[in-house]
Parts: C-alpha cells; structure tokens; sequence
C-alpha cells in the first residue's frame, strides 16, 4: 500500500502538491477561526463519579453553569483600612472593575452586591452580628494593611477564563499608578495565566527546539534542501492536526494543553518519520534507480516502517481514550491526530516533493558537513557502530549487567515517587496570581482551610425530598458531625433549597490545597464517615462536588486505570510484534527493555524534581509532588515511541538473519545500518522535548524532560547495549515461536533488500 501511495504521489506531483496547499490553507482558517473555542481550561470526568453528578443537578435544578469567584487585593505597607487613602484606592479598583458590566461581573460574595469592607461597614445595621463576624475576617486582613474584594464572575467557567482578561487589565493599571499592591486571584486568573505561561513555554520550545533540530538535520544531511523537508513537512502536519482539533473541539471540547501536545509531538514524529524517507531515498538513488523508482522503493521500504512505527503510537495512545477524564482524552487525541496527520503527509506529500526534486534534494550541499553525514551500511562497515557491536557481543553479559542494573536501580526510586497535582503554588514567582495567593495566606488568618478552602469549596448536594424529617434530620447530622471533626475548621454553611423543594446544597470550606493528596484523603472520610452514615436510609441521595471532590475522583480514576491501560497497551504490542517477528522471544524482550526505560525515566524525575539532584544544573523547578497524570501518559507516549525504533533495528537484523543465519553477523550489521539513523532521528527528538522542558511551568518541565530522558535512554543504551547484548545471549532462540503460533500471519515491516551485501 505505501509503494502504490508512493507511485500515485509521484506520477503526479504537482496535483498531490496542490492538494495539501489547499488542506493546508483550510486548515490555517479552521485554526484561525475556530481554535480558541475548541479548548477549554475545565477537566470533567464521565458522567459516573460523584462530583459531575454533583455539578450536573447543582446546573440542572439551583444555580445554572457555575460561575467563579475572583478575588482582588488591595495592600498598602503604610496605611491601613481606617485611612481616607485607602477607602479611595479600594473604591476606585471597585468601580472600575464594576464598569466592565453585568457582562464580565455578576456581582459580589454570593451575588450579592456587597463585594469589599467600605460596602459591609456602611451597611451598618442591615446586617446580622453574625453575619459581620463571618464577613470581615474575608475582607480584612488581622494587620488592616490588606482588604479583599470578592466578585462573581458572569457567564460559563469558559467566558469567565475569557473575559477575566478585562479584570486583569484593570488590577494591573491599578497597581502601576501609587504606591498600593492590587493583585487578583481565583479560578478564572489562574486558568487564565496558566494559558499564558502555557504559551509563552510552547514559544520558547519553538525558538529553541526548531533551530537546534534544523542543526541537528544538516548534519545528518550535508545538504540545506534535504534539510528543510522535514521541517516543512512537520509544520503542515501540526497545521492539519489543530485545525482537526478546531472542529472537533466545537462538539466535544478539549483540554488546552492539547494544542501543546499536538506541536510538541507533531515537531518531534514529523520530523522523525520524514528523516526515515529522505535517508532511504538518497540511498536508493545512490544506487543508481531513476527519480521515481527510488520514490516508489522508498515508498515499498521505509515507507512501511513509517506505516507500522506510526500505527504502533496510535494503538498505544488509544489506551488512554479508555480513561474516563478529558485531560487524558484530550492528550491523547491530539496525539492520534498529529501522528495521523504526519503519516499522511509523510506517505503522499513527501513523495510528490521528493519526485519533484530527484537530485536536487542535495542542492546547497555545506562541504565540511558530508562527512557527518548519514551512511549506508555497506560504506559503515568497521565504524563507530560496528566496534560498539563487537565490545558489546563479545561480553554480553557483563554488558546487559553493567547498563541494566543501573537501570533498575533508578527504577527503584518510582516507589518513592509522590504524586499528586501541582497547583499555582509552582507557577513561576513573577506569576500575579501566585502572588495573590501567597499574600492571602501571609496576610489572612484562614487557618488550616486557606484561601482555595474558600475560592473552591466542598458543595455537599442532597437531592430529594428537603422537606421530609428524615432528610432535614440526616442534614443536621452532618452540620453536626463536621462541626465535631477538628479536620474540618469551619462548618458547613446553612443549607439553599431551591424552589422547588428538591434539592439542597451545603457549602464546606474545605482545608489544605484543594489539589493535594492530603485533601483528597480528607474528602474520603468526609463522604464516608460523615456523610455516608448521616444518610443511611433517608430517602435522598447526596453527591460531594467542588474542585477537591473532582480531584479526588480523578485520582481514583488513575488509580483504577493505569494497570487497565498498561494491560491493553502491553498485550497489544506483544501480539503484533509476535506476528511481524514470527517470535514470543522478541516481543518479550521488547516489553521488558521499553518497561526499563520507562522506569528509569519515572525513578529520573523523583530525583531531579521530588530530591532536587541536578535540578539547579537543568534549571528546574522543585516540584513536592509529580502530577498524577504523567507516568500514564509518558508511559503510552513512550512505549509508542520507542517500539518505532525497535521495529526498525530488529526488522533489519531479522531480514539479515533469514539471508545469513549468522545471529552474530546479523545483529551487527542492524545496528551498524540503523544506528545512524536512529541516533539522529532521537537526538532531534531529544531536543524538541528538551525545548519544551526548558520553559518555566513545572508541568512543561516534567514532561519535557520525562520524553526527552525517555528518548535519550531508549536509543542509546538500550539499542546499543542491551539488545545486541540479549541477541548474542540467546542466538538462535531469539526467533522462537511455537508450533501452535505458527499459523500467525507474517506481518514483517521491511521489504526484501536489493542492494545489501548478500545479495
């Protein structure tokens, strides 16, 4: 099928050409157009777990879509609230703020319209001593240097993270004109900063990643033209995957770090896939065949490789489609689009381009870079990679043991791996939402439950009958109950029915960070030691919601998936690499090297980023925790990943061995053909993930370095140790496969070789 793509693409190029000129076109007005609104900052989990159920009658039957609070600060160092100065400065932030309209504002602490201090103390007798004692602990600080202003903001969750940007513009023009410090802080500012950091580390990865791998390509290349397809073809590949992303965002949407992933990996298998094709097609026209003999044989060779190495990504991402939360369905399907879109392009555009240039592709040739340059493996005989073989083959070994249990020992410290999710409280020093949060803490006496207790509550929903005894006695029990638990600093507040007398809701500032482990363990007993024996046998069912109760459950869900995912992912590659090797050697020995990886990679980042070792060296941050979404994801990512130059490697020493029977011979003269390549086609990998890990979000960073170590590790110790290594070990019984498996269709990647040395 590649060959027949690759004919077709060649015999017209300039209509396979204009064809993805116009996709590409589209896909840039698709993008354009429809992008921002394909995205959203919200994580939702199915409709099953608790706090959606939770969210979704709280929309359905009380509040309608939930809207976010924000909190603005106004601190002055020399004057308190008593001060005409600072009632002025306050009212002035309050007006402006209120000028934006019912558009961008709601109103003030529960929509009401009192939303700072001057407002509640003018009030005066319109409010309950009760009420005051509880307001102005959330108004004013214990010094009186720092008031809150507590605002609602209009809308979705999504137009707030919009229009919270008109917020912004006023907090920062107010703290640029005296001497008070305004700063805003809440869910809105914080998803809407966090997109900003997002961004500007997605520009950073750009300007560093794509000028070293265009290095990197010269190198590999000698030549400017040979050099720049990859590029190019890349970049077409990430235009048609967000543009993808853009329609289908409109019906379901996306987490926004999807567009991160899409770049991220678009720039690193774009370029990978498209660096297999150029190679294999110099060789082939250095061997003498016409333009299109060698497009068509690239096509038949390479061109499968790059059919299955993409397939093999596809089928280990959609594992994660299976994981019931749209972050992990977000990533993985802008992944599954970005690789689709790059094997497309790689299988048709690719070829058009190469027939058009023939052997151009070697126009702006740099000289003194040609003898870098990619090899043939009958002209690489007796170099670097064949002396490497031979060391390695000749104490195998010593040799699996001296670069295996290393391996395995950093494969230990994943056991003292602490995960969790890593809130604003990392984001970089000069984020003002960090600021906001960390002046809260210093200046507000919130005690265990802090400022998130109180932006992101616990929403306890009673749905049924309100005003049935039993249901209003199980309410009682757990105002009661809570009030007992010191846990739990504060009580719930009084209940809100809504009209029509079926349901209720109770609001619980929550202690610790909303986001943390300890939180999650707390939400636990809150659902079943409180709440749970509280409503045994009344007729109502209840439902925790809120940002803790979602991260909770989330948790969980990681908890109960990731053995599911790594079982499917697993069983799937051992069964077609069984089938394209004719052997349950190989596939075993494939999963067990690409598990190391992976655990040498996890067990990295608890040393780097959990116990600091070399962080300053990489300039990283300290994380106390690694999110708890990242060794599923690296480990799909990966396991595709690095089962591309597996196949490639083992497809060529399997090829050998048929021709030779020489196990020894065959393995060398694998990786002396592959080594090059691989190396090369990792190192850029390497680099784009390196980019992206070098931005200032400490999400960006574990992951950047987590898939760049992974890589590092994969293609060089790995490939060049352990398996030629295992090979030598076990010689013949590396092709065994049972009689009763025999059956099994032959699957192999590479086609016959006509140029090799044999023949």
């Amino acid at each position: 099928m590649t060959e027949v793509l690759a004919r077709i693409s060649a015999r017209r190029p300039w209509v396979t050409v204009g064809v993805w000129v116009l996709l590409v076109v589209l896909g840039l007005g698709l993008s354009g157009t429809f992008l921002g609104s394909a995205t959203t900052t919200d994580f939702r989990l199915a409709g099953r777990y608790e706090s959606e159920r939770a969210a979704t009658l709280l929309e359905e039957k009380l509040r309608g879509p939930e809207k976010l609070a924000e909190i603005v600060i106004v601190q002055s160092e020399s004057l308190t609230v008593d001060h005409a100065a600072f009632r002025t400065k306050v009212e002035a932030v309050h007006e402006a703020i209120m000028a934006l309209g019912p558009g961008t504002i709601s109103g003030g602490i529960d929509d009401r319209p009192l939303s700072h201090y001057y407002q509640v103390v003018d009030a005066g007798p319109l409010i309950s001593q009760e009420d005051l004692a509880q307001l102005l602990p959330l108004l004013v600080s214990v010094d009186q240097g720092t008031a809150l202003l507590h605002y609602t903001l209009s809308g979705t969750s999504q137009e707030a993270t919009s229009n919270v940007e008109d917020v912004i513009h006023v907090v920062e023009e107010a703290n640029e004109a005296d001497d008070f410090l305004v700063l805003i802080g809440g869910d809105a500012s914080t998803a809407y900063e966090n997109n900003e950091l997002a961004e500007q580390d997605l520009q950073q990865g750009e300007r560093f990643g794509v000028p070293v791998a265009l290095l990197v390509l010269l190198v590999l290349f000698g030549a400017v033209v040979a050099t720049l397809l990859p590029l190019g073809l890349a970049a077409v590949a990430i235009i048609i995957a967000l543009a993808a992303v853009a329609v289908i965002g409109q019906q379901f949407q996306l987490v926004f770090f999807v567009t991160l992933m899409v770049v991220m990996l678009g720039l690193a298998v774009g370029i990978d896939y498209s660096l297999l094709i150029v190679s294999r097609f110099k060789e082939e026209m250095r061997h003498g065949l016409s333009t299109r003999d060698a497009v068509a044989k690239t096509g038949g060779t390479a061109g499968r490789t790059v059919l299955f190495s993409g397939a093999t990504v596809v089928l280990a991402l959609v594992g994660l489609l299976i994981v019931p939360a749209s972050f992990y369905q977000s990533l993985a399907l802008g992944a599954i689009l970005v690789v689709i879109a790059s094997l497309a392009a790689t299988l048709t555009l690719l070829p058009a381009v190469l027939a058009l240039l023939g052997p151009k592709i070697d126009m702006l040739t740099i000289p003194f870079l040609t003898r870098f340059s990619l090899k043939g493996a009958d002209t690489s005989q007796g170099g670097f990679w064949d002396k490497i073989t031979l060391i390695v083959t000749k104490r195998p070994v010593i040799s699996l043991l001296i670069v295996g249990v290393p391996m395995i020992a950093l494969s230990y410290f994943y056991l003292e791996m602490r995960t969790g999710l890593n809130d604003v409280n990392t984001f970089p020093d000069k984020a003002e939402t960090k600021k906001a949060f960390l002046l809260m803490e210093e200046k507000f006496a919130f005690g265990a439950v802090g400022p998130a207790g109180f932006l992101s509550p616990a929403e306890i929903v009673v749905s049924g009958s309100i005003d049935d005894p039993q249901v209003m006695a199980a309410i009682e029990r757990v105002r009661q109950s809570l009030a007992e638990d010191t846990t739990f600093t504060l009580p719930p507040q009084p209940p809100i029915v809504n009209d029509a007398g079926d349901l209720a809701l109770l609001t619980l500032p929550f202690p610790g960070k909303s986001t943390s482990p300890e939180a999650a363990d707390d939400m636990k007993r809150l659902r079943e030691e409180h709440i749970k024996p509280a409503f045994d046998g009344v007729p109502a069912e209840v439902y925790v919601g809120g940002l803790t109760a979602e991260v909770a459950d989330f948790y969980g869900i990681v908890r109960v998936y990731t053995p599911i995912v790594f079982v499917f992912v697993l069983g799937l590659s051992f069964l077609i690499l069984m089938m394209v090797f004719r052997s349950i050697v190989i596939p075993i020995k494939a999963i067990i090297m690409n598990l190391l990886s992976v655990g040498a990679t996890y067990g990295l980042l608890v040393l780097v980023f959990q116990k600091g070792i070399g962080a300053d060296l990489f300039g990283f941050q300290h994380a106390d925790v690694i999110d708890a979404w990242l060794p599923l994801f690296l480990f799909t990512i990966l396991f595709g990943l690095s089962m591309d130059y597996h196949v490639f490697l083992l497809s060529r020493i399997r090829e050998r061995y048929d021709e030779t029977q020489d196990n020894t011979e065959a393995v060398a003269y694998g990786l002396r053909s592959t080594a090059g390549l691989i190396t090369g086609a990792a190192l850029i990998m390497v680099v784009v993930f390196g980019a992206f890990a070098s931005g200032e979000t400490v999400v960006n960073q574990l992951m950047g370095f987590g898939l760049a170590i992974a890589v590092l590790l994969d293609a060089t110790l790995v490939r060049s140790v352990l398996v030629p290594a295992s090979m030598e070990v076990l010689g013949k019984g590396n092709w065994y496969l049972p009689p009763f498996l025999r059956w099994l269709p032959d699957l192999r990647v590479e086609a016959p070789e006509e140029h090799s040395p044999a023949a």
